[in-house]
């Protein structure tokens, strides 16, 4: 799937094409997709069409969570890199994970059963070879986080030892989550940001977003590669041109798409629409995931109900308190999180109802208190007692299965690009991603292309000086409630039409939004100075044309991609990855 790396010489080829200003103008109008700087590049003159002494990394890697962070680490004891996060370095979707990491750690348990676990829960779609990856290098990653510290939770035994506590979720077969109480993600993060911090190789850039990636047949070359990118400086207000041998996208997924998610704000699907515009194929974006359990609050601002709450025998009840699960699947409150998420859609619309209840009340206030801490102190600051009362909740975008086609490697398929966490698509989710298998993928591919990384950097040539950023035609807004709008308007017609239950012709309304929005944005774009907010929007709409049309591709209803149109699964062929590929 990813292409092989080529050494290319592209001093020669970039010096072949700015050479001669008639051939600048050609290839800034008809390949050079950066935005607003393709139609002001061929006004500069020779000498300031370079940067001047642009900072060079051996790899730039654009997020900050699991997957980014786990990569500096691996590398750092062996090259020079550079990690950039949008805001503070902590605050991506690994934070906010509660339930924990699926690896096989159990003697009763076994990586095969793990392997069956998730093609069942992947619908037919996920690849054999990327499953058999992840899973068997589930307790190596566990025991590479505990060597550096993460807090997981551990339980005695009766013979006085001392063991990981494993907790059961959706879709498993057996004990297999490893956690930190109700704060996984937090205790992961925190342990490798420490880590980070002290290392002498890694260099963070907290408050900067990618503009777009660089690549050389943006400048007129015949081959391809990742050059850099062009970098929002949010605190200083200018961009910075960042050249790296390799880049890796590290940027999380794309839920922020609609209006109720569990995600934080930053969740935009940057990764996926800077390498769509580098002229990387994506796949199954059709496929998103619904949290069945997000706490129903005016205030509680997309808070997740941790899966292990079911896990540990918390039962989903209607108002009335009657259960409903057993209508829907015979495993009930363990069925995979699609089935779970579209039972409670179904009733709530049934019924005319806010949201439905999740109670655990009858495990007791200490053992509530002592596996779910987090929970149940937010809980308590909205005035939801768990351990006496039932939690509100409904449905929210939480994951993106889809994303940037890679191989066993993390490659994409512009060489020197990598992708890996939830920006890409591996095919271990298929079409549908089992309860904690996120951040194991986030840790075995950031493994896979650490390994990769080392055997092609010292064969990898470093990129010219490129092409400075220029806003000199262009002024500040004075309309920023365009952006806002826009945002917003996005948001709220994914959420009405390509949401948990779709049809044709909510499809058809999406894209036709999407279509209007996407010129309006592009205009703003072209003449006003970028800004972290209109950079997501601008990434937002891209995201929300691949999923439209992903979907629109897929005429059956398989994993997460439900459609009233198509009800039932084809079963007359054999499964397909719904891939698209750019124009450019």
């Amino acid at each position: 799937m990813g292409l092989a790396l080529k050494q290319i010489d592209f001093n020669v080829c970039f010096l072949e094409a700015t050479s001669n200003l008639k051939y600048i103008i050609f290839f800034s109008a008809a390949t050079f997709n950066l935005g607003r700087f393709s139609c002001r590049m061929h006004k500069k003159t020779h000498d300031k069409f370079m940067t001047a002494k642009s900072p060079l990394y051996d790899v730039l890697i654009i997020g900050s969570g699991a997957a980014g962070l786990s990569l500096a680490l691996r590398l750092a004891d062996h090259t020079r890199v550079a990690v950039l996060s949008k805001v503070s370095l902590d605050e991506g979707s690994t934070l906010y994970a509660q339930g924990g990491v699926s690896a096989v750690m159990d003697e009763q348990d076994s990586v095969e059963a793990h392997f069956e676990d998730t093609l069942i829960a992947g619908a037919g779609l996920c690849e054999p070879d990327a499953v058999k990856l992840v899973v068997s290098h589930g307790k190596d990653c566990i025991e590479w986080l505990i060597e550096r510290g993460v807090p997981f939770t551990e339980e005695t035994w009766d013979d006085g030892s001392s063991h990981l506590h494993l907790t059961r979720e959706g879709g498993h077969s057996h004990r297999r989550v490893v956690h930190a109480a109700d704060a996984t993600g937090k205790a992961i993060e925190t342990s490798l940001e420490q880590h980070a911090r002290r290392h002498p190789n890694i260099e963070l850039f907290e408050y900067h977003n990618a503009v777009d990636l660089i690549t050389a047949k943006k400048l007129g070359c015949q081959e391809q590669r990742v050059l850099g990118a062009y970098v929002l400086d949010n605190r200083a207000h200018t961009v910075k041109t960042m050249r790296a041998r390799i880049v890796v996208l590290a940027t999380g997924g794309a839920s922020k798409v609609y209006l109720y998610t569990s995600n934080p704000d930053v969740s935009t699907g940057d990764g996926m629409a800077l390498a769509w515009r580098a002229g990387a194929r994506v796949a199954n974006m059709e496929f998103i995931q619904f949290h069945p359990t997000c706490l129903y609050h005016p205030h509680a601002r997309s808070f997740l109900i941790s899966e292990a709450v079911r896990g540990e025998g918390g039962k989903l009840l209607l108002p009335d308190g009657t259960p409903f699960m057993g209508k829907f699947d015979s495993r009930k409150e363990l069925a995979p999180r699609d089935i779970v998420a579209r039972a409670i859609d179904h009733e709530i619309k049934r019924l005319g109802i806010d949201c439905v209840y999740l109670d655990i009340s009858h495990k007791g206030a200490e053992f509530i208190t002592s596996h779910f801490p987090t929970i149940h102190a937010r809980c308590l600051e909205f005035g939801i007692d768990m351990t006496r009362q039932p939690i509100p909740v409904v449905p929210a975008a939480h994951y993106t299965c889809g994303g940037v086609m890679t191989d066993s490697d993390a490659r994409t398929d512009i060489p020197g690009l990598y992708a890996i966490g939830e920006v890409a698509c591996t095919g271990l989710h298929g079409a549908n991603r089992m309860a904690s298998n996120s951040l194991l993928e986030c840790l075995v591919y950031a493994k896979q292309a650490s390994e990769d990384i080392k055997r092609v950097l010292s064969t990898t040539p470093a990129p010219p000086e490129l092409p400075e950023w220029d806003e000199s035609k262009v002024s500040d807004s004075d309309e920023e409630v365009v952006v806002s709008h826009n945002w917003d308007e996005i948001r709220r017609f994914m959420w009405d039409y390509v949401g948990i239950v779709r049809t044709d012709k909510r499809l058809e309304r999406a894209m036709r939004r999407t279509e209007l929005l996407k010129q309006e944005i592009a205009d703003y774009y072209g003449h006003f100075r970028v800004t972290s907010d209109l950079l997501e929007l601008r990434n937002l709409v891209t995201v929300a044309e691949l999923i439209i049309r992903s979907a629109q591709l897929r005429k059956e209803s398989r994993g997460l991609h439900f459609t009233l149109d198509y009800p039932e699964t084809d079963d007359n062929q054999p499964p397909k990855n719904t891939i698209l590929e750019p124009k450019c």
